[in-house]
């Protein structure tokens, strides 16, 4: 196996991860948790990191990230979403960081 190859290899286990930042009571932050779950299910759960972020007890890291609403989600350490997406929409994004 050449060095590339092992490079690639090990690219392609990295896992995804994936943060969604919620605070208590809230109704979006329940069904965006909801879909996120279904959607990382449904992909395989081995190839995501999943992290709930409440952002009444962590609200450095909230604010470090730019979060400026509870449902928003992070990939691989960037806000990609600063409020929950509809469905369809963070399906195809999650498929997109499958792909790359």
């Amino acid at each position: 196996m050449t060095q590339s190859s092992i490079q690639s290899s090990s690219i392609k286990n990295t896992k995804i991860r994936v943060d969604i930042f919620t605070s208590p009571d809230c109704r979006s932050c329940s069904q965006a948790k909801v879909k996120l779950l279904q959607f990382i299910s449904e992909l395989g759960p081995d190839r995501f990191e999943y992290r709930e972020v409440n952002i009444v007890e962590e609200i450095d890291y909230a604010v470090e990230m730019g979060v400026l609403n509870a449902s928003a989600i992070a990939i691989n350490g960037t806000l990609v979403f600063a409020i929950s997406p509809k469905a369809q929409v963070l399906r195809n994004k999650l498929v997109a960081c499958l792909a790359e």
